[in-house]
C-alpha cells in the first residue's frame, strides 16, 4: 500500500526541497502549514528564504492541476507520487488537544486520512509534536533525508597495528606505501607495534598512496604562540597549514582547542606568510532571547556580543601568555583597524565572493546542511574555509548530531582531496574544564 507522508511545517523550512525527497510516495500539506509558511516568508534569513521557495513551488505545481485532489511532484517520472494541501474538521477522538494550535490542527488532519483508510506517516522536526502523534495512534518519523549516522561520524584517524621494523623504517624513510587501500584523502593514522604500544609513528595520507610521516614541526616550533598538547591538535594545525586543503573540519567538546587552534593557523598564515589577506569569523546568531536586531549599537557593536569567545581566544594568542592586556588589546584593535581581520553575521554573507581569505565559521554545528552549502560556495579563488563545533552543544531547536551541518559536511566530503577533518577527544582548557565536559 503506498505510503502518504504528512509533512510538518519545520520540515518545509528546514529544507525547501523536502517535498521532492518522498519518490513515489504521495505527500500531504495540512491547510495549517500553509498559513504557517505564510507567516514566515517574509523573514529574511534561512527559514524565510525556505519558506519563500516552497511557496514558490506550490504555486507552480498548482498550475498541472488541482492541487486538493493531487498534482504530480516530478513530471518527468511517470510514477512520480502526488502531492496535495488537505483540510481537516472536528476534534480527535480520545484527545484534548487543543484545537486552537496550529501544531493540534496539523495532527487532526493526518489523524483524519488515516482514519480514512490511507498509510499515513507523520513526518516532524519537532521532538514535541513526534510524542503527540505517537499518543494519538500515528505513525511518525523525523524528517532524514540529510541525516548521517553519528555513531558512525569518520573522525579523520584510524590506529593501525604494525611491526617495529616497519615503524622504524617509517622513521628512517619518512614515507613508506600506505599500510591499508582504503584510506581518505588527508586522513591520519597512528601506526602501533604490536609488541611495543609505546613505540608507534603519525603518519597521513598523502594521496599517492603513500603514508608520509607527520613531522615534529609543531613539537618544536609555535603557531602563533601555542604548540599542540595532543596528537589529534597536531594533526588539526597539519591540516589548518596546509594551504592544499581548502576545507577543514574540526569536532570537538567544550575546550579541545578547536577555535584556538583555527584563530592561531588563520593567524600565522596571514600576517607571517602571507597566504591569505585577511581573515573572516563568523557564527551562527542562535539566541536565548532577543536577537541580534534587539541590540543597540552599529552592526559592529552588536557584533561584539555574539563574537566574544572569538575575542577572548584573541586575547590569549595576542599577549601569548602574558599579563599586558592593554598591548594584547590594542594588538586586535590593530587587527580590525588594518581590515586585516573581520567578524560578519551569516546574515551578510549570502550573496558574497570571498576571495583569497581565511574563513573560520564557529559553532557550525547550529547550521543546517543547506546553510553550510551555501556558505562553502561563498568561497573564491585561494580561500581557505573551517569549520568547527561540538555536535554535543546544538541550540537549534530542530537540528540534533545527526543532522547538523557540520557533521553532514564530515561525511559527504571526507573521500574529497580538498577536504581534510580531525575529531578532538580531549579538553585542554583546564582541569576543571575536562571535568565538566566529561561528567557534565
Amino acid at each position: 500500500m503506498k505510503k502518504v507522508f504528512v509533512l510538518d511545517t519545520n520540515v518545509l523550512l528546514h529544507s525547501a526541497k523536502a517535498i521532492e525527497s518522498f519518490e513515489d510516495n504521495d505527500v500531504v500539506l495540512p491547510m495549517s502549514v500553509i498559513e504557517e509558511l505564510d507567516r514566515f516568508k517574509k523573514k529574511q534569513d534561512e527559514l524565510g528564504r525556505n519558506a519563500r521557495q516552497t511557496i514558490r513551488l506550490l504555486d507552480r505545481l498548482r498550475q498541472h492541476g488541482n492541487i486538493h485532489k493531487g498534482v504530480k511532484i516530478n513530471d518527468n517520472r511517470e510514477d512520480s507520487g502526488l502531492l496535495r494541501i488537505v483540510s481537516g474538521q472536528g476534534d480527535i477522538k480520545n484527545s484534548s488537544l487543543d484545537m486552537d494550535i496550529a501544531d493540534n490542527r496539523i495532527l487532526r488532519t493526518a489523524f483524519q486520512l488515516q482514519e480514512n483508510g490511507e498509510n499515513i506517516v507523520f513526518i516532524t522536526k519537532d521532538i514535541n509534536l513526534r510524542i503527540k502523534a505517537d499518543a494519538i495512534g500515528l505513525t511518525v518519523m523525523d524528517f532524514e533525508h540529510e541525516k548521517i549516522n553519528f555513531d558512525e561520524l569518520y573522525n579523520g584517524c584510524r590506529t593501525i597495528e604494525s611491526t617495529e621494523e616497519i615503524i622504524n623504517e617509517f622513521y628512517d624513510k619518512k614515507i613508506i606505501d600506505a599500510p591499508v587501500k582504503d584510506l581518505y584523502p588527508n586522513e591520519y593514522t597512528i601506526l602501533i607495534d604490536k609488541n611495543d604500544s609505546k613505540h608507534s609513528a603519525l603518519g597521513f595520507n598523502n594521496n599517492h598512496g603513500g603514508l608520509e610521516l607527520l613531522n615534529g614541526f609543531f613539537d618544536k616550533n609555535s603557531v602563533w604562540n601555542i604548540h599542540p598538547r595532543n596528537k589529534e591538535q597536531k594533526m588539526a594545525l597539519d591540516l589548518l597549514m596546509n594551504p592544499d586543503i581548502k576545507l577543514v573540519t574540526l569536532v570537538g567538546q567544550a575546550g579541545s582547542g578547536k577555535t584556538l587552534l583555527a584563530l592561531a593557523a588563520a593567524l600565522e598564515a596571514t600576517l607571517h606568510q602571507s597566504q591569505y589577506e585577511k581573515i573572516l569569523v563568523s557564527r551562527p546568531i542562535i539566541p536565548m532571547g532577543n536577537d541580534l536586531g534587539y541590540m543597540p549599537g552599529d552592526k559592529d557593536e552588536k557584533m561584539k556580543h555574539w563574537m566574544q569567545p572569538i575575542f577572548d581566544n584573541l586575547d590569549y594568542l595576542m599577549h601569548g601568555g602574558q599579563k599586558d592586556t592593554r598591548s594584547s588589546s590594542k594588538k586586535i584593535d590593530d587587527l580590525f583597524t588594518s581590515r586585516k581581520m573581520e567578524v560578519e553575521a551569516l546574515t551578510y554573507i549570502r550573496g558574497r565572493s570571498i576571495p583569497r581569505q581565511f574563513v573560520i565559521i564557529d559553532e557550525a554545528q547550529n547550521l543546517t546542511p543547506h546553510e553550510v552549502k551555501t556558505i562553502i560556495s561563498r568561497a573564491g579563488e585561494g580561500t581557505k574555509m573551517v569549520l568547527t563545533g561540538d555536535p554535543y552543544q546544538i541550540d537549534n531547536p530542530y537540528l540534533d548530531s545527526s543532522s547538523n551541518g557540520l557533521t553532514y559536511t564530515v561525511e559527504r566530503m571526507k573521500d574529497k582531496k580538498l577536504h581534510g577533518h580531525i575529531t578532538l577527544y580531549k579538553s585542554e582548557r583546564s582541569d576543571l574544564a575536562a571535568l565538566a565536559a566529561e561528567y557534565l
